[in-house]
């Protein structure tokens, strides 16, 4: 799960890179992936999550605490 945002679920597309002469080869699209470590007030601790940068910008509008459960809510171990 290296490139897997836990929240939004985000992970590599796949398409082709195409030369000037119209060869076709084999290509990832990997989402901008963080390592980011938040205090989770409620249980006194802190929890490493790996987020996409969407991601963090969507735990800044929502919070932790909800971002957290909805994570969970996917089944994700926190």
């Amino acid at each position: 799960m290296s490139a897997h945002c836990q929240l939004t679920g985000a992970q590599p597309g796949f398409g082709n890179n195409i030369s000037h002469s119209h060869r076709r080869t084999s290509r990832r699209f990997d989402p901008n992936i963080q390592r980011k470590r938040y205090w989770l007030a409620s249980e006194g601790r802190h929890v490493r999550l790996t987020l996409s940068a969407r991601a963090i910008k969507a735990i800044d509008t929502i919070g932790i605490e909800a971002a957290v459960a909805r994570i969970r809510a996917r089944g994700v171990k926190v």
